[in-house]
């Protein structure tokens, strides 16, 4: 898989993701590491089905882009980024936020759900222990409230596939462990779903984590096992310094190594 990206001013082109080999079963649940640049996002959206390879294949449960309704596709896609959160009525409540992926829009059309659709957002608000913030306005929320609720948004609609964008990015360590916890409790609810997230940060992998795919300047460092991928000097590539690698109660932590 190769991703290219022309740059107008010099006329020259960039090279975003080059020779990506890469399988995503389901009930994996998956962890896209590596710096700045490392091409974690652009892998994210073409898992996505919002961008596409310049060459290679990419398929996507089951269908190969190019060759498929990439908008039937979609639906079958939970896809959470920090920027979908500015999209809503600075009214609706985080139920209502949380109501409206039944319907897959940011307009909240309460005529348009039923008892199920209600019954399995209100399910999901208690999976990611937003129950006493149901009539909060959305608006109000702190910024792991808001990522919980966007997470239980995505998976109203029961789809195969769950992709985060750095869901752990700036929270504060309360707002981290709660979100944490919260996706430990969706791997066991949901056994089947697939998900992906992309990180910096090791501490911020829920121990439920069960693969890692580590990329440096857009090539594949590494991809499988946890117990393989997020070892010291797989690590250590990807990341371009010696680091040491721990792990306690199936969470991980990584420094510089001295």
């Amino acid at each position: 898989m190769q991703v290219w990206r022309w740059h107008a001013a010099s006329g020259t082109r960039k090279a975003l993701l080059d020779g990506i080999g890469w399988e995503v079963g389901f009930g994996e649940r998956w962890a896209l590491l590596g710096p700045n640049g490392a091409g974690k996002t652009t892998l994210l959206t073409l898992t996505g089905a919002v961008e596409f390879a310049s060459r290679g294949t990419v398929e996507i449960l089951g269908e190969t882009m190019g060759r498929t309704d990439v908008a039937r596709l979609r639906e079958s896609i939970g896809f959470v980024d920090a920027r979908v959160g500015h999209r809503f009525a600075p009214l609706l409540t985080v139920r209502q936020v949380i109501r409206t992926g039944a319907t897959a829009t940011i307009g909240y059309f309460e005529e348009r759900l039923s008892e199920l659709d209600l019954d399995r957002a209100d399910g999901l608000l208690g999976t990611f222990g937003l129950g006493p913030l149901g009539e909060r306005r959305f608006g109000d929320c702190s910024q792991g409230e808001r990522k919980r609720a966007l997470i239980a948004r995505a998976l109203v609609a029961r789809p195969r596939l769950l992709l985060l964008d750095e869901p752990g990015a700036g929270l504060d360590l309360p707002g981290r462990e709660t979100l944490l916890g919260s996706l430990d409790r969706l791997a066991r609810d949901q056994p089947q779903l697939a998900v992906v997230m992309t990180t910096h940060h090791l501490e911020e992998l829920p121990a439920s984590t069960t693969h890692a795919l580590l990329l440096r300047d857009g090539r594949q460092v590494v991809a499988g096992p946890v117990a393989e991928t997020l070892a010291e000097e797989p690590l250590s590539e990807c990341l371009g310094i010696p680091v040491t690698v721990s792990r306690q109660d199936g969470r991980w932590a990584a420094t510089a190594a001295a």
